[in-house]
């Protein structure tokens, strides 16, 4: 038995030699399109996937999610179309590799599974760049954000920034120094925050037409005139790594963007000089001149659509679009197959059965889809056989998540750019990524992680997954919010927070639509937090009384067991706020009468009774009148029942509800 990376090129090597007996029929054949069933029961994970008859050969391989070696594999028979792992525990993650070797080809396939793995209710830390150009005009939609983000257990670091002011096509060497110190503050920022808590700082992300790095000397859609330069997000994730300015001396690129020297403020790397510490995305909606909408309305578009998906106003089905116009740009031995990153990825995230192929802007027109993948040859401003730019313009593509590859528009620092085009349309689409040069690895979102997540995994991975061609690269860059997941719980709504009479804090909430097994109640001296839970187990109803009466913001978020193609996990909504201050407002005490009842016969109508109104106030005034009940029934044994009072709302007093005596007996005792 040999460990992944060995079997793979023995597969690669096999392969190389013989004349292929078979070709794949068809691109999907060279992933192997993995999912997931589990039980509890006993504990049993299902790997499942479609059969090849062409294959000869599987091996299954297991790790934790952050280990790079995969270890020995498991060997199977060349017709398996599944594997069950009884070496599992309920509330654990695992991820398997899948490699298939057949006639004339091979496929892999990458799954992240587990069975009810635990809440995430503490993300960590994610720093906000915010250009601060529009600061101001986007006050309502970046303070809505924040809070979404801090709702999903997130702490926002932010910083407003200058907004790049170096053209990257401007050559002269006055301005090789204002490049290279606009990079250096962003970076500065980013990594003071890490300093200061490397544990927890785990995210950027970039809003606006933050400076943008540049670094490399590489071409990888294979294009000479496009040789030099390509944009380097991952510089402000990398928070080790040593980035020099003093070896390339390229000048050849057709767009002078490319060109770089030493000096320049532009980097040496094409690989990457370390791994990647933060996940980094980035909503840069500058330079769109197709669209009708100036940079300041496609971002508050933006932040709208972000806000919509994430409290489920703006869904999509959950399912997966592949438009492939490029097929296998290799060999069947050593396949560069572009559209495999739909195959693979979509499987463990829906199952097999659930990834669909179909035109891009005719499918999504009228169908919506979570995610689509899309390639074709390529300009700066299209892919023959998926659009244009324009076509973002007037097509509002029903689609959130969203892979694209062609040449030229990976580089996506560019006017009119199609991979950014995409972010512009109205209502869905919130990521984008140039995925096939190298292959993304998505698979973690199945199971609850973030698209950033996925982004870093994509950006320091080597061989630890099948990367195709141009791994560990510069280029590799996330366009869209980094923090996004998934899978949405709907929100529950109007939470309300009252004082009550016994010294604490009453709160109440509107249920959420979704069948959710229960709700978290957090407090925060702030809005901003960090949040602490009160409840030690799920609140099964929608109320909850705080004992500790004081200035506090309130926090309920819903949770639901989620499962999808790749297994189970616990899931939470958005959080909704509430804040509250005490007051010196009188005490209302409300109760009932205590009443006597004979056993058998019907309950009587209980009488409030209302102690410390002022002012000329009565019950009348009341905005809410209170409800009192008791767990007594015509039929209930005798003796001595409570009598509850709830309900009862009113901004004018803190309503202390107590509870009285029902006393049961039988006639004449």
């Amino acid at each position: 038995m040999t460990n992944r990376t060995t079997h793979v090129a023995l597969i690669c090597g096999a392969l190389c030699g013989i004349a292929a007996s078979a070709q794949a029929q068809s691109v999907s054949d060279y992933a192997v399109r993995i999912s997931a069933t589990v039980q509890t029961n006993p504990p049993q994970i299902t790997l499942s996937w479609p059969a090849d008859s062409h294959s000869t050969g599987y091996w299954v391989y297991r790790k934790s999610r952050d280990d790079t070696s995969w270890g020995t594999g498991i060997p199977l028979a060349i017709n398996a179309t599944s594997y069950v792992d009884t070496n599992v525990v309920t509330g654990n993650t695992y991820e398997y590799g899948m490699y298939k070797l057949a006639s004339g080809y091979y496929g892999e396939g990458f799954i992240y599974t587990g069975i009810m793995a635990p809440l995430v209710e503490d993300r960590g830390k994610v720093v906000l760049i915010v250009d601060n150009t529009y600061a101001t005009s986007l006050t309502a939609e970046l303070a809505r954000l924040q809070q979404d983000l801090v709702g999903d257990g997130w702490t926002v670091l932010r910083h407003d920034v200058a907004r790049m002011a170096v053209d990257p096509a401007n050559t002269s060497s006055s301005v090789w120094a204002a490049r290279s110190n606009e990079l250096a503050n962003v970076k500065g920022l980013i990594q003071a925050d890490y300093n200061a808590d490397p544990a927890n700082v785990k995210a950027v992300f970039l809003f606006g037409h933050v400076p943008v790095p540049y670094s490399g000397n590489l071409a990888p859609d294979g294009h000479n005139d496009h040789v030099g330069a390509w944009p380097a997000d991952v510089f402000y994730g990398d928070m080790n790594g040593v980035w020099t300015d003093g070896s390339v001396n390229d000048v050849g690129g057709s767009d002078h963007r490319t060109w770089n020297v030493p000096g320049d403020g532009k980097f040496d790397q094409t690989l990457l000089p370390s791994n990647v510490e933060l996940q980094v995305g980035r909503v840069d909606l500058s330079n769109l001149p197709a669209f009708p909408q100036n940079e300041a309305q496609l971002l508050r578009q933006y932040l709208n659509k972000d806000h919509n998906f994430r409290n489920k106003v703006v869904t999509a089905l959950g399912r997966g679009l592949i438009n492939d116009n490029l097929g296998n740009l290799g060999t069947p031995s050593q396949p560069d197959v572009p559209a495999v990153n739909g195959w693979r990825n979509f499987a463990s995230m829906f199952g097999a059965s659930n990834s669909f192929a179909g035109g891009w802007l005719t499918t999504l027109a009228t169908q919506s889809y979570l995610w689509g993948y899309a390639c074709g040859g390529g300009t700066y401003t299209s892919a023959s056989g998926v659009g244009n730019t324009w076509n973002f313009v007037t097509n509002d593509t029903q689609v959130v998540f969203t892979m694209l590859f062609g040449s030229y528009f990976g580089d996506w620092d560019s006017q009119n750019n199609f991979l950014r085009a995409q972010l512009g349309t109205t209502n869905y689409t919130l990521t984008s990524v140039w995925a096939s040069r190298p292959n993304w690895m998505f698979h973690h979102m199945a199971l609850g992680e973030t698209i950033g997540f996925s982004a870093r995994v994509t950006q320091n991975n080597i061989d630890t997954y099948d990367g195709n061609l141009f791994v560990n690269e510069v280029h590799i860059a996330l366009m869209g919010d980094p923090t996004l997941r998934m899978h949405v719980v709907a929100p529950a709504s109007n939470l309300v927070a009252a004082a009550n009479g016994s010294g604490g804090v009453d709160l109440s909430w509107n249920a959420s639509p979704d069948p959710v097994l229960g709700y978290h109640v957090y407090r925060a001296p702030t809005s901003a937090g960090p949040f602490t839970r009160l409840n030690t187990s799920l609140v099964t109803t929608t109320s909850f009384t705080d004992s500790v009466q004081a200035t506090n913001t309130y926090m309920v978020r819903a949770v639901n067991l989620e499962v999808s193609g790749s297994g189970s996990y616990y899931n939470a909504s958005q959080g909704i706020f509430q804040s509250f201050t005490p007051s010196m407002l009188p005490a209302l005490t409300i109760s009932a009468q205590n009443t006597n009842k004979i056993y058998g016969a019907p309950l009587p109508t209980f009488i409030p009774l209302y102690s410390g109104f002022t002012n000329g106030d009565t019950p009348a005034s009341l905005t809410a009148q209170p409800v009192l009940s008791t767990p007594a029934t015509p039929l209930s044994p005798v003796g001595t029942y409570p009598i509850h009072a709830s309900g009862a709302v009113s901004s004018n007093y803190a309503i202390d509800r107590k509870s009285t005596r029902l006393n049961s007996s039988h006639l004449g005792i």
